[in-house]
């Protein structure tokens, strides 16, 4: 059917039929005689972060707005204080209170041919003309001119869409946070800068309606921001029904200040469509915005960015603190330290085989994540930002992270085990103050990972198929989902797709599998559809100069210079990238933290679903040559993608925000994308079991490295990827590498939508081989493979520290004096370290001595902790000094094999 004959006019002329769902001619125009003075603020939803459009109101019976109170630990990068803290006043967030309201509606609608004209009576303060084009697909497009006869700040709204009362509703979308049936508790208006598509939508079980703003009105350049939006959108009506409107401009906002003689026009589209939300969101993205597989590796390859990233990971302009094992936590908290996981530089050290790796980053970080109470630690007692601990009450490692640290260290530290079985039956506040409940159906799902026990398994398939019922089989009306605590990161928002699809994995359930496909395609709407990608050359770094981050401009950071260039459009987008937060959403306008890709890309060859691996694509590929600091947020630029752009001291930092602990955790994502794609383009012939990486927030991936997996018909290969292995003339080409006792195994992946055939040099530093080069053919967005025999790889890191040893000797006491805890850790065969931590601080002691083997280490500095290495049994005992130099001594204890 054509669209022309899905638009009927009734017969009275008072309405259009578009599928069967009648469309009103009917507008409301809002109007200011002074400038409203249009502001964020956060809006006082219980459980949930976020702001909403405001506007100031001369009556009291319209100021609906309370002004929420803002916590002391609310602030950091991404959190606008002239948003959070700004002065109280007479306020409303609803648009039919934001200014004098006049409802128009035409009298009459004529056709002829394809368009339908809009007749409207005389008004004496504006003029507006409408029409509707019929035979434009997928969607007819309502188009209006508006002229005022008098100045002012003017808001035209189309109201006119069908109205449904929310209990016939099956399910709702109003960006960001209102999804599935999360009802706004008002008419708040999204801006055009925070609507990942410029719609609302309802879906009533059969078909989705929405109101949807052309493209040309959410432009590529300038990047849009509050002050450039030129629309809003809405989802409530004053009589509290759902109806998809649009009002253009925001009152008080851009164009929105009209004189006499001026003239405004807008574009939308009118959508009815037979399909649910995610699916409508897909539909418009693709054939309004044009969303596809857009992008390619163009300046570098992922390999040569992963390599680039690690290397980066270990200078200093990484800001690693040693002394406090951990990262630089001083974009948002002055001098905290805050990690991620230890899984992370640990999957790097082993895949990369990297020594260096291993001792620097990741085993501190095993100590850290052991012992720290929360992720975020800083010394300093009386910091609030952010809810940091200075407490030595481990482990804040979550338990799918001990489980994995059993795993890969061949199950022969028994105090990982205990640890799990202690926090499966306890609650634990790990980040900010969100408190995590330890016996769940994910916990228990990890602990049979770590111990094979069936009952671990079948309390995790009950506890999962009851969350299936309370959660993903019924959608949510409120922000209380019990696995969300707060809601702030975009995980919170939508069920536990990420975990779902590993319970699949386990089970081959397909209850689960469609449960996290669902999960992930509500998770796409978090992810940036517009604007679209024009198919030009932007002019980006004006004059030399690199955009300056208003946030980092006003903690005295530095202009950063990279030359004025021309850019392909399609590179510079943020299609496909999310926000940061909800919270974070107005100023963190896209992160390249995109820890869902990987996921989203296993999840759509599982279920066929090209829509989530082309997002996947999106959000990771030709992105940067290095690590790109956070986000995109003030003006399009280049300078993300330059080789040196981390390379630059904290305040010599402008562009955008530094969080040192996500440079690892993107390394994991790049790897667990390079990985994951050829599992899928080699329709999983190559695959290599996981561990999960859990961290916290959205910085979820797998972990490679710890056990060997298939590389088509070859069993037993070990990931091995270190450092610039190969060198590819062609920037197109991924790859991973594997090896067998005596082959080195290659699958390479094309990112383009072109054959390429690139000559390949093996780093003879790392492989003997007699000859070194070889050309290879891969087919568009293909995959080709090459196993070259005779290749041995002498004994490295890599074999030494897998290495199972069967040492089952004790490996954990707890003294009571100092509240210490000591750990033997078992390292393969590659070492032991004796590993002790003190819970009582500095206010207990002055100093702390351990004795070991003959020999005495002192530490007289908060926190108290130790760690020698060690080759047979240790004994060892502590001996405390208080405030006033009296020392007391603790019992002595014996670890490890005599």
């Amino acid at each position: 059917m054509s669209t022309q004959a899905q638009v009927r006019i009734s017969a009275d002329q008072q309405y259009m039929d578009i599928k069967g769902y009648k469309f009103s001619p009917s507008f409301t125009v809002l109007y200011n005689a002074a400038d409203p003075a249009m502001a964020l603020k956060p809006a006082g939803i219980k459980k949930v972060e976020y702001n909403v459009l405001t506007w100031k109101v001369t009556d009291s019976t319209k100021a609906d707005f309370i002004q929420k109170k803002i916590n002391a630990s609310v602030a950091g990068d991404g959190f606008d204080d002239r948003i959070l803290r700004g002065k109280s006043e007479w306020r409303t967030a609803n648009i039919f209170h934001a200014g004098e309201s006049t409802a128009i509606k035409a009298t009459r609608l004529e056709q002829k041919g394809d368009t339908v004209f809009f007749r409207f009576p005389a008004n004496a303060n504006f003029e507006l003309k409408a029409y509707l084009l019929t035979n434009i697909n997928p969607f007819p497009v309502l188009r209006y001119t508006f002229a005022p006869l008098k100045a002012g700040y003017y808001s035209i709204g189309y109201t006119g869409a069908p109205s449904i009362l929310p209990e016939k509703a099956t399910a709702i979308w109003q960006p960001l946070i209102w999804q599935e049936k999360r009802i706004p508790d008002a008419a708040y208006l999204t801006p055009a800068f925070m609507a990942t598509l410029p719609t609302t939508m309802v879906f009533d079980g059969t078909n989705t309606i929405g109101v949807l703003v052309s493209p040309e009105h959410i432009p590529f350049q300038p990047l849009p921001m509050l002050p450039n939006s030129q629309f809003g959108i809405s989802l409530l009506n004053e009589a509290k029904a759902l109806q998809p409107s649009v009002y253009a401009p925001i009152p008080g906002g851009y164009l929105s200040n009209m004189k006499k003689g001026d003239s405004f026009s807008f574009s939308m589209q009118l959508v009815v469509t037979p399909q649910d939300i995610n699916h409508t969101y897909q539909q418009i993205a693709q054939q309004i915005f044009g969303f596809k597989d857009y992008r390619r590796n163009d300046i570098a390859s992922l390999n040569t960015a992963l390599d680039n990233m690690v290397d980066y990971a270990m200078t200093d302009y990484a800001w690693f603190i040693d002394s406090l094992k951990g990262c630089a936590y001083s974009t948002d908290v002055p001098g905290a330290v805050k990690n991620v996981s230890s899984l992370n530089p640990l999957e790097l050290a082993l895949v990369r085989d990297d020594k260096a790796m291993f001792e620097k980053r990741a085993y501190p970080l095993m100590e850290f994540m052991l012992s720290r109470e929360k992720f975020l630690f800083s010394l300093d007692s009386t910091q609030k930002i952010q809810s940091p601990s200075r407490k030595l009450k481990g482990p804040v490692a979550p338990l799918s992270e001990l489980t994995a640290l059993y795993n890969v260290f061949g199950r022969e530290n028994d105090f990982y085990l205990q640890m799990m079985q202690k926090e499966f039956k306890n609650d634990r506040v790990r980040n900010l103050d969100v408190k995590e409940k330890g016996d769940n159906w994910i916990n228990a799902m990890h602990l049979y990972k770590a111990t094979g026990d069936k009952a671990y398994l079948q309390t995790a398939v009950t506890k999962a198929n009851q969350y299936l019922k309370q959660r993903a089989y019924q959608q949510q009306t409120s922000f209380n989902d019990p696995f969300s605590g707060s809601f702030f990161f975009w995980p919170t928002f939508t069920d536990r797709w990420i975990e779902l699809s590993q319970l699949y994995e386990l089970t081959n359930d397909t209850a689960y599998l469609k449960a996290a496909v669902e999960g992930a395609r509500n998770y796409t709407m978090f992810t940036w559809m517009v604007p679209a990608i024009p198919d030009s050359m932007i002019t980006v770094n004006k004059g030399g100069k690199a955009p300056m981050y208003w946030y980092l401009k006003s903690k005295g950071h530095q202009q950063m210079y990279y030359p004025e260039e021309q850019a392909p459009a399609w590179r510079l987008s943020e299609t496909g990238l999310t926000p940061e937060s909800s919270g974070t959403s107005t100023g963190h306008r896209a992160i390249f933290m995109a820890n869902y890709a990987p996921w989203m890309l296993r999840l759509g060859y599982y279920a066929k679903d090209t829509f989530l691996i082309n997002v996947a694509k999106a959000a990771v590929i030709g992105r940067y040559r290095n690590f790109p600091g956070y986000h995109i947020n003030t003006e399009r630029t280049t300078a993300y993608e330059k080789v040196d752009f981390p390379l630059h001291k904290h305040k010599e930092q402008s562009v955008n925000s530094f969080h040192y602990n996500h440079i690892l955790p993107m390394a994991s994502m790049l790897l667990d994308y390079l990985v994951t794609d050829v599992f899928v383009r080699s329709k999983g012939k190559i695959s290599f079991p996981a561990e999960y990486i859990e961290g916290y927030a959205y910085l979820q991936s797998k972990m490679y490295g710890m056990r060997k997996g298939t590389f088509n018909d070859e069993k037993d290969v070990q990931l091995w990827m270190p450092s610039r292995l190969l060198t590819i003339d062609n920037t197109e080409l991924n790859y991973i590498s594997g090896r067998t006792a005596d082959k080195l195994l290659l699958a390479f992946t094309n990112q383009s939508n072109k054959p390429v055939t690139a000559n390949v040099t093996i780093n003879k530093e790392l492989v003997n081989v007699k000859k070194n080069t070889f050309s290879i053919t891969v087919p568009a967005n293909g995959i080709n493979t090459i196993v070259i025999p005779n290749t041995p790889v002498p004994n490295t890191f890599q074999q030494k520290i897998l290495a199972v040893t069967n040492d089952k000797s004790k490996d954990y006491a707890k003294l009571e004096k100092g509240h210490a805890h000591a750990m033997l850790f078992k390292l393969g065969s590659y070492s032991k370290r004796l590993y002790i931590y003190l819970e009582d601080d500095d206010t207990k002691w002055s100093k702390v001595t351990l004795h070991y083997n003959n020999t005495t280490v002192e530490d007289v500095a908060y926190p108290f902790e130790f760690t020698v290495p060690v080759q047979g049994a240790v004994t060892f005992s502590l001996s405390l000094y208080d405030k006033e130099g009296r020392v007391q001594e603790s019992e002595k204890a014996t670890l490890g094999n005599k």
